[in-house]
C-alpha cells in the first residue's frame, strides 16, 4: 500500500533528534509553553520574515484569536471562501460575526479577487483568505482592495509552511497569518499546535495575553481570555522539525514535479503552480468527475487517496443559517465533487509515483473508451 501521508517514515528520520528535545521538556517540567515553545517561536518568526510569532494549541485558535485583536465582533463581516476546511468559518463564528463567501479561482483553488469588493458591505472587517493545499491567495489585489476599504487582512495559512507570494513568505503578507501544526501539516507536531505570526507588537502582546487567559501577569487577568497555550512537548518537536522544514518542502516540490511529469497527456487535470507562487503541495490534487470510483479503483491497487473537501461549507448543514443555496458558488462546488487528492509527502520515491500515475493513467484512459470525447 503507498500511503497518503507517511509519518512514521519522518519520524524515524528525525527520531534522534527528537526524543532528547522531548527528554529536556521532561527534565525542565515546562509542560504548558515554556523555554521550548519560546525557542520555536523565535524560530518561527525569522522562518516567516516577521517580528513575533505567537504559539498556540491549534491552527482554530490561531484564527480566532487573529480576528479577535483585528476587532472582529458581533454584527460583524468577513470575508473568505466556502472551499476551505471548516475551521475558517468556524473561527468567524467564534467571534459572533457574520462568514461571507466569494467564490474561489478554479486554477488557483483560492479565493477569486475579483469577487471581493462587490460582497463588502458597511459590516465587513476583514478579508481572510485561505492559502489553500500549500498554494499562496492571490494576495496583490486582495491587499489593495484592503487598503481602500480600510480592512484588516487574516491569512489562513494553516496548509502553506514555507509558501511563498512573489517571493514573500506567506504569513507576512497581511496583518496577521494564522498556521496550523496538526500532525499531517508540512510541519507538523505530535498532537495539536498552531501560531499567529504579525509585525505589530501591540497585536502581539494581547494574543500574548489572550491565548492565556487574558492575564497580564500571573493571576492579572486583563481581557476575558482562553486555554489556548502551546505544550513544551510541541514547542520542542516543532523546533526540531522546523531545521528541516526546507528540505522537506523540496521533497514535496519534486514528488509533485514528478506527477506533472508523469501525467502530462493523461487528460487528467491536476493542480496550477501560480506564476506568483511557490507552492508548497501540502495537498496535491487531480480532478475527475468520477471521484468515488477511481478512489475505490486506486485503493484497490495500493494507493491511498483523500479528498479535500468533499463538501463546501456554504452546504454543510452546521452553516444552512447563513443562507447561501447549491449554485451560488459554483466553482467551489464543482471543485468540492471532483477534488482527489494523491499520496503527497516529503519522503514519496520516484517509483512510489510512477505506480501511482499509472494507476490514475488507466482510469483516465478507460474513462475515455467508455466514454469518448
Amino acid at each position: 500500500m503507498i500511503p497518503f501521508v507517511d509519518l512514521k517514515a519522518q519520524y524515524a528520520s528525525v527520531k534522534d533528534e527528537v526524543l532528547p528535545a522531548i527528554e529536556e521538556v521532561l527534565s525542565s517540567c515546562q509542560f504548558t509553553l515554556g523555554s521550548a515553545v519560546a525557542a520555536f517561536e523565535k524560530a518561527f518568526a525569522a522562518y516567516c520574515g516577521v517580528e513575533h510569532a505567537i504559539a498556540v494549541n491549534s491552527g482554530t485558535s490561531a484564527l480566532h484569536l487573529a480576528l479577535l485583536v483585528a476587532g472582529v465582533g458581533p454584527g460583524d463581516e468577513v470575508i473568505t471562501t466556502p472551499f476551505t476546511f471548516v475551521a475558517t468559518a468556524a473561527a468567524i463564528h467564534y467571534c459572533g460575526a457574520r462568514t461571507v463567501f466569494v467564490d474561489i479561482d478554479p486554477r488557483s483553488f483560492t479565493i477569486d479577487p475579483s469577487q471581493i469588493e462587490a460582497a463588502i458591505t458597511p459590516r465587513t472587517k476583514a478579508i481572510l483568505p485561505v492559502h489553500l493545499y500549500g498554494q499562496p491567495a492571490d494576495m496583490k489585489p486582495i491587499l489593495e482592495i484592503a487598503r481602500r476599504h480600510d480592512l484588516l487582512v487574516v491569512e489562513d495559512a494553516a496548509q502553506a509552511h514555507g509558501a511563498e507570494y512573489d517571493g514573500v513568505r506567506v504569513g507576512s503578507l497581511g496583518d496577521m497569518g494564522c498556521f496550523s501544526f496538526y500532525p499531517g501539516k508540512n510541519l507538523g507536531a505530535y498532537g495539536e499546535g498552531g501560531m499567529v505570526t504579525t509585525n505589530d507588537a501591540e497585536r502581539a502582546r494581547v494574543i500574548c495575553m489572550l491565548r492565556d487567559w487574558g492575564a497580564e501577569r500571573k493571576y492579572e487577568h486583563v481581557l476575558k481570555g482562553y486555554n489556548y497555550r502551546m505544550e513544551g512537548f510541541q514547542g520542542a518537536v516543532l523546533g526540531i522539525k522546523l531545521r528541516h522544514l526546507e528540505a522537506w518542502t523540496e521533497g514535496r516540490r519534486a514528488a509533485a514535479a514528478r506527477y506533472d511529469r508523469l501525467l502530462a497527456g493523461s487528460g487528467v487535470p491536476t493542480p496550477e503552480a501560480m506564476p506568483y507562487s511557490r507552492h508548497v503541495y501540502h495537498i496535491y490534487a487531480i480532478r475527475t468527475a468520477r471521484r468515488e470510483a477511481w478512489q475505490a479503483a486506486l485503493n484497490a491497487q495500493g494507493v491511498q487517496t483523500g479528498i479535500h473537501y468533499p463538501y463546501p461549507i456554504h452546504l454543510l448543514p452546521a452553516y444552512a443559517d447563513l443562507g447561501y443555496k447549491r449554485g451560488r458558488f459554483p466553482h467551489s462546488e464543482k471543485a468540492a465533487a471532483e477534488v482527489l487528492s494523491l499520496p503527497m509527502f516529503p519522503e514519496l520515491m520516484a517509483a512510489q509515483c510512477e505506480t501511482v500515475a499509472e494507476a490514475v493513467t488507466r482510469l483516465a484512459r478507460a474513462d475515455r473508451l467508455v466514454d469518448p470525447l
